[in-house]
C-alpha cells in the first residue's frame, strides 16, 4: 500500500536540514502534524525549524523514528540509515523527499510549479516578492534561502502553492500544476538522463500534468522548449527576450548592471519595468513571472513594485565581500549556460579585470559538458579551476581538473589550473588589483571555500 500523508498523524523527516525538506516540514506543521527530523548537524534552516516547534536530532539515530507514522527522507538519505533500517523494521511507511511534496501539492487547488533546468530558484522567489506585494497569502516552497522567508519557505492561507519543480531523477513529475512554467531545457543530471532526449522527454511528461483548464507559460526563446509547444494545446502562453506572447523591447543597464525594459503582453506596450538584479536572463525570468502573475490575479502596478523590491536569493549573483578593493560574487551557476549568463550579466558591472573562478561539483559533469567545446568562459579575462568537488561521485581517475582546463583553453585561452583555494587566494593576491571583480561559480563547497578569498 502506498503510503501517504493524509494518513500520518506523526511524520519524521530524515535530512529535515535541507532547504527542500524544512519547508515541506514546515508547511506540513502548519497544517496540523507533528513533525520532528534529524541531520548530520546544524543547517541555516534547522534554527527556524525549532522556532515553529518542530523537534530536531542532531546525528541519526534508530530510536529517533520510534514513533512516527510516517517517515519522510531525502535523496541523500540511503536505505542503510539507522533510521529507515528502524522503519522498515517496525512496518512504518517511507516516502521520498519529491513525493511527499506531490502529495502536498494535491492540497491546494492552484499549484503554480516552476520547471527548467535553469533560474527556478529566482522565478520561484520573484513570485515570492510578487505574493507579497500583492497579498495572494500563498504557500511558496523555494529551493534556496531568502531573506523575505527566513528561510526557503512561506506559509499561507489561501489555497494557492508556489513551488519550484526540479527535474532531477525526474522529481517534478510527482507534482499537481495547474500552471506550469518552463523556462529552459538543457543537457543537466547526465548521470541520470543520460543524453538530452531522455530529459526533453520528461518535460514533456512534466507538461501533461497540466489539465485542459490550467496554464502553460513557456520561453520561446529556448529551441527544445520551442519544439514542444508544438505538441501542446492551446493554453499556451509564450514569453522571450525579443519574441513571443509577453516580451522585452528598449531594453537598458544602469552602471550596476541592473536592466530595465518595456514589457510587452500580446503586442500591447504595458509599462517600464526596472530590475535589482543584473543580466538579461533575469528580464526573462520578470517576463515568467509577469505572466504567472496575470494568471493569478495581480495587478500590473503591483508587479513591478515587486520587482523593483526583489533582490537576489542567497548564492545567485551574491556580493561576498571585498578585500583590497577588489570584489568577490558568489553565484552557484554550475552548467555551462548558466556561467555564461552569469558572466555576460558581469560585464554590466563596473570593472577592470574578471577573474572568474570555476569548481565543477562532479566527475560526470566535468567529463561530459567541460571538456570539449567549452564556450561559457568567454567574458571572463583569467579562469582559475581547483580541484573537482565529487559531489554524489568516486574519483575513478576518468577525468581530471587539468582536462577541463585544456578544453577551455582550446576556446578560450584564459584558463590555469591552480588546484586549491589556497593557491588561488595567493593568487589573486598577487594579480588582481582594485576595480577587478572575482566570481567563484559552482554548487560544490565553493560557497564556502570563497571565504578564503577574503
Amino acid at each position: 500500500m502506498t503510503a501517504t500523508l493524509d494518513e500520518a498523524k506523526r511524520i519524521h523527516f530524515i535530512g529535515i536540514g535541507g532547504c527542500s525538506m524544512s519547508g515541506i516540514a514546515r508547511i506540513l506543521k502548519a497544517q496540523g502534524h507533528e513533525v520532528t527530523g534529524s541531520d548530520r548537524g546544524v543547517t541555516q534552516f534547522t534554527d527556524r525549524l525549532e522556532r515553529d516547534g518542530v523537534t530536531v536530532y542532531y546525528g541519526h539515530k534508530a530510536e529517533q523514528a520510534a514513533n512516527a507514522d510516517l517517515i519522510v527522507y531525502s535523496a541523500a538519505i540511503k536505505p542503510d540509515n539507522p533510521e529507515r533500517v528502524y522503519a522498515r523494521e517496525h512496518g512504518i511507511p517511507e516516502l521520498e523527499r519529491s513525493v511527499a511534496l506531490g502529495q502536498l501539492s494535491a492540497r491546494f487547488h492552484e499549484v503554480v510549479a516552476v520547471a527548467g533546468c535553469h533560474g527556478k530558484t529566482t522565478i520561484t522567489s520573484m513570485l515570492a516578492f510578487v505574493n507579497e506585494t500583492a497579498n495572494l497569502d500563498a504557500t511558496v516552497h523555494v529551493g534556496g534561502f531568502m531573506e523575505l522567508l527566513d528561510g526557503g519557505v512561506r506559509l499561507g492561507k489561501s489555497d494557492l502553492f508556489i513551488t519550484e519543480a526540479c527535474e532531477y531523477v525526474e522529481s517534478f513529475l510527482t507534482l499537481k500544476p495547474t500552471i506550469a512554467i518552463v523556462n529552459n531545457i538543457d543537457n543537466d543530471h547526465l548521470d541520470y538522463y543520460g543524453d538530452i532526449a531522455h530529459i526533453v522527454e520528461a518535460f514533456r511528461k512534466f507538461l501533461a500534468l497540466v489539465p485542459p483548464t490550467g496554464s502553460i507559460l513557456a520561453c520561446i526563446d529556448d529551441a527544445y522548449v520551442r519544439d514542444l509547444i508544438g505538441e501542446l494545446g492551446d493554453n499556451v502562453i509564450t514569453y522571450g527576450l525579443n519574441e513571443g506572447d509577453i516580451h522585452a523591447d528598449a531594453l537598458r543597464f544602469d552602471t550596476l548592471g541592473f536592466p530595465s525594459f518595456d514589457l510587452y503582453d500580446h503586442g500591447e506596450r504595458i509599462g517600464r519595468v526596472t530590475l535589482k538584479v543584473p543580466g538579461q536572463h533575469n528580464v526573462i525570468n520578470a517576463l515568467a513571472v509577469y505572466g504567472t502573475a496575470k494568471l493569478c490575479g495581480v495587478s500590473f502596478a503591483d508587479y513591478v513594485l515587486a520587482m523593483e523590491r526583489f533582490q537576489n536569493t542567497s548564492r545567485r549573483f551574491e556580493l561576498l565581500g571585498e578585500k583590497n578593493g577588489v570584489k568577490v560574487f558568489h553565484d552557484y551557476g554550475h552548467h555551462p549556460n548558466e556561467i555564461k549568463e552569469t558572466l555576460a550579466a558581469a560585464t554590466h558591472v563596473p570593472h577592470g579585470k574578471i577573474f572568474c573562478v570555476f569548481q565543477c561539483n562532479s566527475f560526470t559533469r566535468a567529463r561530459t559538458l567541460f571538456c570539449e567545446n567549452v564556450t561559457c568562459f568567454r567574458d571572463a579575462d583569467e579562469v582559475l579551476v581547483p580541484d573537482i568537488y565529487p559531489g554524489r561521485e568516486i574519483d575513478t581517475g576518468i577525468v581530471h581538473a587539468r582536462d577541463m582546463v585544456d578544453g577551455i583553453n582550446r576556446e578560450t585561452h584564459n584558463a590555469q589550473y591552480l588546484g586549491t583555494f589556497e593557491n588561488i587566494a595567493a593568487y589573486l593576491d598577487a594579480h588582481a588589483v582594485p576595480g577587478d571583480i572575482v566570481i567563484t561559480v559552482g554548487s560544490g563547497d565553493v560557497y564556502r571555500q570563497s571565504q578564503k578569498l577574503l
